[in-house]
């Protein structure tokens, strides 16, 4: 399998920002590690060997971003104002400096696929819901798409173009982002075993907006032996893939 590693400096953040990419093309994925995680958690955590045949075809291109969420989500000591306009900042490389990099190396043209798992999947929810103009599908597992408990319930306008729940149910029912949702491949899943509770009220939020915006998803619930691990997440991954890639 093709591999490359890239270190390169970010004019949004004043740092310079990590991301690997694994497979020689096919369609491009951005892909969110876990809570504080790295741009290398896929790779350590074997999910490279589950998704081998996907990559080794050419059928599909990953794209690893790092995370700065010790300094934003995680920080709950920190003032919610200060770390929200960092991660801003973080979401602004993402889509002004990584996405176009993502373009040009893998080279097809095709809009982007999102995904991660728990805050990953925030992650990967929310950068779609903001630009499905880039972003033509999701995969989110066992994610939370609100920021309430995020910021402790702060709540101001860049707080709130980063709250899923909370912008997608605000918009008037002619916005143009309505209509593109409805053209996009939205998977959301999420178990119902141990430590998925909290996820379980964050996926079952996000599908009443939905719902209530006429934006069909394909909303997985997946039994009670289903926990907030990577096995079951490699399971799903394998499951879902097949559907974005047009396979099924």
């Amino acid at each position: 399998m093709q591999i490359d590693y890239h270190k390169e400096h970010s004019s949004r953040l004043g740092r310079d920002m990590e991301f690997k990419v694994y497979g020689h093309g096919g369609k491009p994925a951005l892909v969110f590690p876990c809570q504080n995680g790295r741009f290398f958690d896929w790779e350590g955590f074997g999910m490279l060997e589950t998704l081998n045949d996907f990559l080794e075809s050419g059928q599909l291109q990953l794209f690893t971003a790092d995370t700065i969420d010790s300094e934003t989500l995680s920080n709950v000591d920190g003032n919610p104002y200060d770390r929200v306009r960092l991660h801003e900042a973080w979401f602004n490389y993402l889509i002004e400096e990584l996405v176009p990099r993502i373009r040009e190396i893998n080279g097809t043209g095709k809009d982007l696929l999102a995904t991660g798992f728990s805050m990953g999947a925030y992650h990967a929810g929310n950068v779609f819901f903001r630009r499905p103009d880039i972003f033509d599908s999701v995969i989110a597992l066992s994610g939370v798409y609100d920021t309430h408990d995020m910021y402790n319930g702060y709540m101001d306008e860049v707080v709130y173009a980063n709250d899923p729940c909370a912008s997608i149910a605000g918009m008037p029912d002619d916005h143009l982002y309505l209509s593109l949702y409805r053209q996009r491949k939205i998977v959301i899943c999420v178990g119902q075993g141990a430590w998925e509770e909290p996820l379980l009220a964050g996926t079952r939020r996000l599908e009443s907006v939905l719902v209530s915006k006429k934006v069909g998803a394909w909303i997985d619930y997946w039994g009670f032996d289903v926990n907030h691990d990577w096995p079951w997440w490699k399971k799903q991954m394998c499951y879902f893939l097949p559907y974005i890639l047009g396979k099924k």
